[in-house]
Parts: structure tokens; C-alpha cells; sequence
């Protein structure tokens, strides 16, 4: 990328002792079809060699830009942090260990750029037989996330972001492992999202995850926290008679979820 070209995405990797996989996320960034875009690299004081496999990358192509932090800020604040470094008129998270496929960019950028009036793009299946994208009111936006879609239920790499809307709303509160579902809340009240397919990115599970460690047992009251949060934000897009449907839709899933769980802890007795 020439260095007087204003990249149209940067692509955010956030990393802490990610050594075993960044090589291959890089690299799948690098391979991308759609070409005007910056790798921002903001890792979080690792002990392994992420930052010395990083280097190496960004000695070899100026699109990419590591930045090490001057002590550990946590997942949702370093991914603030590596925004603020960003020069695209989009950001693009993928986490250090996963993959975005070599079409991944060239589609959610291309979509957004035919929708001025979105703030954001979400990973979604698709509704009443419409070809993607899709264009969602703030008021869409919530009534399909209970209804059916779970589009809160998405994490930072399934989105595409106008970086002055993410901006706006302030970014990541810095809330630990909630930050995601909490912050797409947040922006959904102002600004209409576009819904794209999924499969543009490879989302790799292990065990070095966060959803894997035994913070991970706070996360069902921490959602439930802030769904009430956001149902009683004065900015809600929802109207009274709304608000009051969902809630229906909430108690409702809420029950389902609790017969679910106590069956499954009495299969898991019974085997034991």
C-alpha cells in the first residue's frame, strides 16, 4: 500500500500469547482479494514470540503495524486500543487466532459501501427470502434479535464497523468477556446495521479461550444484566407496547432455557 493511501479498512488483530496461530491469521489477512486495507496489530504484553512473528510480517509489508501495549489492558480495552490506531473508514476485528477467508473483506466492504446510512454489519442468516445485505432499523434490529436472529449474540469478528460510529458511541465499555453483546446494544440504538452472510471468516475453538476458563460461569448473569440495562436505556428504539412483547419473548426462552438445563443435569447425574 502506498503510504499516502488512505486505507478504506483497517483489520484489527488483538493478541496475547497467541504464538501457535497469528502466523496463519496474518497470513490469511494478507491473502485477502480486496486489497485497500491496514493490519493493525495491538498485542497485550505476551510472554511467548506473537509480537516477534508480527515483526516479522510488518518488516515485509507496510499494510501491516504492530503496536505493543506498555502493561496488560484486558481483551475489550485492547481492542479499543487497537482502534484508536486505526485509519480506515471501517474497522475489522479477527482475533489472532482465527481466519478470514480471501473473499471475506472484499464482501463486507463492498456492502457497506452500498449502505452510507449503516453504522455497522453483523453476520446473520437470512430473512423473508431476501438476497444479502440487508438493511436494518435500530427498531428492526432489536425486535429480530429477540424474535429469532440473536444478532447481540455475535462476537467482535462477525462485524464490519464505521469507525466514526463506533467512535461515537464511545467503543468497548471494557467489560469483561460481555463486552461484545453489551456493545452491540449500544450502537444498534443509533444506527442502522447491514446483515451479511456467515462463512466469511473461520472462527477457531480451543482451549486457551476465555469461554473455556472458569470466569466463563459469570457469563449468564452478566447477559442478563446487561439485556436489563439495555431494555431500560432512555434510547431504546423499542415503544412501550414493544418493550412489553419482548420481555414476553425473554421470560418465555427463559423458561425454555431452564427445563433444558435442569434435564441436562439430570442426564448427567443419571450417567454418573
Amino acid at each position: 500500500m502506498n503510504l499516502q493511501e488512505q486505507p478504506l479498512v483497517s483489520v484489527l488483530m488483538t493478541a496475547y500469547n497467541r504464538e501457535k496461530y497469528i502466523g496463519e491469521a496474518i497470513e490469511s489477512v494478507l491473502a485477502s482479494s480486496y486489497k485497500n486495507f491496514e493490519l493493525i496489530i495491538t498485542d497485550d504484553q505476551s510472554t511467548d514470540r506473537t509480537v516477534a512473528i508480527a515483526e516479522k510480517y510488518a518488516e515485509s509489508d507496510s499494510r501491516v503495524r504492530v503496536y505493543v501495549n506498555d502493561k496488560n489492558l484486558g481483551d475489550y480495552p485492547n481492542r479499543n486500543r487497537a482502534a484508536s490506531h486505526a485509519k480506515g473508514k471501517y474497522i475489522k476485528y479477527l482475533d489472532a487466532d482465527d481466519l478470514i477467508y480471501y473473499y471475506g473483506l472484499e464482501v463486507i466492504v463492498n456492502y457497506m459501501e452500498r449502505f452510507p446510512d449503516a453504522g455497522f454489519g453483523l453476520a446473520s442468516i437470512a430473512s423473508d427470502g431476501n438476497p444479502f445485505p440487508i438493511l436494518l432499523s435500530p427498531k428492526e434490529i432489536y425486535l429480530e434479535h429477540f424474535e429469532f436472529f440473536s444478532h447481540f449474540d455475535r462476537a467482535p469478528g462477525s462485524s464490519i464497523i464505521k469507525l466514526e460510529a463506533f467512535n461515537k458511541v464511545g467503543g468497548f465499555s471494557g467489560k469483561r468477556m460481555i463486552g461484545d453483546y453489551e456493545f452491540w446494544f449500544k450502537i444498534a440504538r443509533y444506527y442502522n446495521m447491514i446483515k451479511y452472510p456467515y462463512d466469511l471468516y473461520w472462527n477457531r475453538i480451543h482451549s486457551g479461550q476465555e469461554s473455556k476458563s472458569g470466569y466463563a460461569k459469570n457469563y449468564p448473569e452478566m447477559k442478563r444484566q446487561v439485556l436489563e440495562e439495555a431494555l431500560n436505556n432512555a434510547d431504546c428504539p423499542l415503544n412501550e407496547r414493544e418493550l412489553e412483547y419482548v420481555r414476553r419473548l425473554v421470560k418465555k426462552s427463559n423458561i425454555k432455557n431452564g427445563f433444558f438445563a435442569t434435564l441436562s443435569r439430570i442426564k448427567s447425574a443419571i450417567k454418573n
